[in-house]
């Protein structure tokens, strides 16, 4: 059968395609209720409350931005930490020149746009385990060249300067703003990217590039852009570090860790999902509150439980979720099954 008689059949089947499913469709409503409670959070909680969420906020945006780049894009890298590291030192040079700092904060996600542009052409290049481990020499290379400059601070680094003004409770609630901001917008992005053309790009280039190029797909366009994003939503998440922190030091924001982060929040999340890398990104803030006066087990337990969803749930958390439609949580995710 040919594939016009398979599109003549479909026709007439009057075969209905959605882009959104029910578990979208929830999953959207929940997380506008959910955003309006969380902005709201300033006027009702303490500041050590909201203080402390921010952390949460910058983990769910960059386990999104990697998520988008590895889960939906197929490029595994280990040194997105090289962007956020720019986008925290960006904060720091514009914030010198005189600009606003939490108006420095997209304009550093703009700038590691522009660093990621040149960067890829030396990163694509490479494929599979190559890719990963280029990325992450990438990362240091960026770090060793911030080091050296010696008006952004060296290897000491430096503070933020422009805050000084602003009353302490107004500038805590400010930055909790922004970094709620930036989590939604992370997550809005992935979710208008990945639902149009692009998105079925992306994952026909991940799942095998030579076949995504001769269907006519533009490897190198789906790869640069999903590329150039994630490197502007890790640079905006420096950002805001650097303006809740109130100072950046280069072997802290260069470091491999944050990429470990983000590659242990998908995995137990749910890698090539748009819900996975936020359910894993409270889990994983969760074990951190929890475990963090543990010393060295605090690690090792880490380990066990990222050692415990690659062998068990390999589609993670939100995977596991929406298999179990007996239950109640995945009846509330996926709905009745309807009959066959």
């Amino acid at each position: 059968m040919t594939i016009s008689h398979l599109i003549g059949a479909a026709a007439a089947q009057n075969v209905h395609v959605s882009r959104a499913g029910r578990a979208s469709k929830a999953s959207a409503g929940g997380l506008v209720a959910v955003a309006a409670l969380l902005a709201a959070l300033p006027f009702l909680v303490f500041s050590t409350v909201t203080d402390t969420l921010i952390n949460l906020f910058v983990l769910i945006a960059l386990a999104s931005m990697w998520n988008l780049l590895a889960g939906f894009g197929g490029l595994v890298s280990v040194g997105q930490q090289a962007y956020l590291g720019i986008g925290a030192y960006s904060v720091i040079a514009l914030a010198g020149l005189g600009v606003q700092p939490y108006l420095a904060v997209p304009l550093a996600a703009v700038t590691c746009a522009v660093f990621a542009l040149p960067t890829s052409w030396l990163a694509f290049r490479l494929r599979g385990d190559y890719f990963a481990v280029g990325t992450w020499v990438i990362a240091e290379v960026y770090r060793l060249l911030v080091v050296r400059v010696d008006s952004l601070g060296g290897a000491s680094g430096k503070g933020l300067t422009g805050l000084s003004g602003i009353d302490q409770t107004l500038r805590g609630a400010l930055t909790y703003w922004v970094a709620l901001g930036l989590a939604l917008a992370t997550i809005g992005c992935c979710y208008l990217l990945l639902r149009g053309r692009l998105g079925l790009s992306l994952m026909a280039v991940r799942d095998e590039e030579t076949a995504a190029a001769s269907a006519g797909i533009d490897v190198r366009r789906a790869k640069l852009l999903v590329y150039l994003v994630s490197a502007a939503g890790c640079g905006a998440a420096g950002g805001v570090i650097t303006v809740s922190s109130l100072s950046v030091n280069p072997d802290s924001v260069f470091s491999v860790q944050w990429s470990a982060y983000m590659i242990f929040i998908v995995v137990i999340g749910g890698i090539g999902t748009i819900e996975g890398p936020l359910i894993g990104a409270v889990i994983f803030f969760g074990l951190q509150q929890l475990l963090a006066d543990f010393g060295s087990w605090y690690l090792v337990l880490l380990g066990l439980v990222g050692i415990a969803a690659a062998l068990w749930l390999p589609r993670g958390l939100w995977g596991l979720a929406r298999g179990l439609s007996l239950f109640p949580i995945g009846y509330l995710v996926r709905g009745p099954r309807e009959p066959a």
